[in-house]
């Protein structure tokens, strides 16, 4: 059992909490309080830090080297020097305040066994849930780790390969993508039948669905299959990005209950001041949250010049993009991703029976959402990350 006092507790559902301690024990919040309720030999002064719950990223790619552009080049090293090089992304995401994140994708499944690593403690990093490799279409985005399929019969069979291989959740390119060669992010890849029959097959492995979704006829037919959460979100059409959006599909993404995941990342603050583009995706932002749209945090850390510890940096930019105020924005990086992504029982609040992934912050986030850049210290699972 450890006690941390002489904290500034802010739970995203009740903002600051009437309390200045936490009891923890076996990677669990057991009681919140005041120091002097809580007597126990093992406290640990925190100096009046502010503490939040750990972030969550709900997109990331373990696998992908964010300083290698071409993805083709990524498969270059052997699986030895790819885990060890997949760790110490880990180990750099957790310092950063990442205390959970989704992998959405590779080839080699390679990120699963860092997952288990890190559960069993012999490596530091954040909780992972990973979809394995990405159901796609001949020749579609992200073919290259395997995961083509020409009809329904081989999506599925590439869904259930994923399961053999013991994935947490599965992931679909209901588009094409930029970063593959021949693939166009407009055009859909498969239609609502198909996606469909992977959510159900999905589901009766208890398993939920993200899609990868930038042409506006991808998030339609995602929306209507039930995926649970739209990636990226672009809106693309023949107009080009950001130009098609669509409220009728807008409004079966919000009937559905589908969740926006905009993999917004540090990179979207060179698009801050460019003027037409930046409004048109605030625009289609504020349209779907008008309508009651969920929103997550998320960067799809491993393309190019995307690094995976640099969500916390990003959530000033996330919060400028979707016009969340910054109590909004903690929600996005915490309970609500938590829930989205189905660990929200246990997982994104600083109360008793969650899990104990906090981080320690010298300013008050509520205020100032930069503070996340540097976290003062991280604890995952109960542990303070050394």
């Amino acid at each position: 059992m450890t006690i941390l006092t002489n904290l500034k507790i802010i739970d995203p559902v009740l903002g600051l909490v009437d309390a200045d301690a936490i009891e923890v024990e076996n990677g669990v919040i057991v009681a919140l309080g005041t120091a002097g309720e809580m007597p126990g030999p093992d406290r640990r002064d925190m100096g009046g830090v502010f503490v939040t719950p750990g972030l969550i990223d709900a997109h990331v790619h373990l696998c992908l080297n964010p300083e290698i552009s071409n993805p083709l080049d990524q498969d270059k090293f052997d699986r030895e020097t790819l885990m060890a090089q997949m760790i110490e992304r880990a180990r750099q995401m957790l310092d950063a305040g990442i205390t959970t994140a989704r992998d959405l994708g590779g080839g080699q499944w390679i990120e699963l066994d860092v997952r288990d690593a890190i559960l069993s403690g012999e490596v530091a990093g954040p909780r992972l849930l990973c979809s394995g490799q990405p159901i796609t279409s001949v020749s579609g985005h992200c073919h290259f780790w395997g995961g083509e399929a020409s009809d329904v019969t081989e999506a599925l069979a590439v869904l259930e390969r994923q399961v053999e291989h013991g994935v947490d959740l599965i992931k679909v390119m209901a588009t094409g993508g930029n970063l593959t060669k021949g693939s166009t992010p407009k055009d859909a890849q498969f239609d609502t039948a198909t996606l469909t029959s992977v959510v159900q097959a999905a589901g009766n492995h208890g398993m939920h669905v993200a899609a990868h979704c930038h042409g506006t006829a991808g998030i339609a037919n995602a929306a209507t299959a039930g995926v649970r959460t739209i990636e990226h979100c672009s809106w693309v059409g023949d107009a080009g990005w950001a130009r098609n959006y669509d409220a009728a599909v807008a409004e079966e993404i919000v009937r559905r209950g589908a969740i926006v995941s905009p993999t917004i990342n540090l990179g979207w603050k060179r698009r801050i001041g460019s003027g037409e583009y930046e409004e048109l995706v605030k625009g289609n932002f504020a349209r779907l949250r008008a309508l009651g749209a969920g929103f997550i945090t998320s960067t799809d850390a491993g393309i190019p010049n995307v690094f995976h510890h640099h969500l916390g940096a990003a959530l000033p930019i996330f919060a400028h993009f979707t016009g969340m105020s910054n109590a909004e924005v903690l929600r996005a990086a915490t309970i609500d991703c938590a829930t989205a992504i189905g660990i929200g029982d246990r997982v994104g609040r600083i109360a008793r029976g969650f899990a104990a992934d906090l981080v320690f912050l010298e300013a008050d986030p509520l205020e100032d959402l930069a503070t996340f850049e540097a976290p003062a210290a991280v604890m995952a699972r109960g542990t303070i990350a050394a």
